[in-house]
């Protein structure tokens, strides 16, 4: 059996979005332990020029919705980014997640082939076939933010070890 590109993204964004619920549901219980605001996690970020921790699981959601919409060939769901609580978050992610499991390998045949234009009509528009928009493009950013996510979470002294990062597999 072949890899597809349904099987090389939907699973794995779930999963990961997975794991994000999970970081964010033990961040929330030791902020609570440990009589810590909810902000100071939210708004934490790894260096001063970096997106804060909301922002850092808004963009891994606008990756999973984005690149899975994209490849699927229909329109990407827009979120309006007005998250400020963990609860938020974690509607957020639910959300994501509901609509990437709306979709189906069908929808992903031929995908690879698909041309898709990044930033069209700008002067950053660019255009990748469907296979390096996932694999050197698309994964590669979502990892990003859900490591970041996890990084900013870890040094602000939240117990997460690699089996939260990883989630259920």
């Amino acid at each position: 059996m072949s890899t597809t590109m349904y099987s090389t993204s939907i699973p794995v964004f779930k999963q990961m979005l997975g794991s994000l619920q999970t970081i964010l549901q033990k961040a929330q219980a030791h902020a609570a332990e440990k009589k810590i605001e909810d902000q100071v996690f939210l708004q934490a970020r790894l260096a001063p020029d970096m997106f804060n921790l909301i922002r850092q699981v808004q963009i891994a959601a606008d990756f999973a919705k984005g690149v899975s919409a994209r490849l699927a060939g229909v329109a990407v769901p827009d979120y309006q980014d007005t998250e400020n609580s963990f609860e938020e978050l974690q509607t957020r992610l639910s959300t994501t997640i509901d609509f990437i499991s709306s979709l189906d390998a069908a929808q992903f045949e031929d995908s690879e082939n698909r041309e898709i234009v990044l930033r069209p009509g700008t002067p950053k528009e660019k255009k990748l076939m469907g296979n390096a928009y996932l694999l050197s493009y698309g994964l590669p950013q979502f990892f990003f933010h859900v490591t970041t996510t996890y990084a900013i979470l870890r040094h602000h002294g939240v117990e997460l070890g690699k089996r939260d990062y990883m989630g259920n597999y």
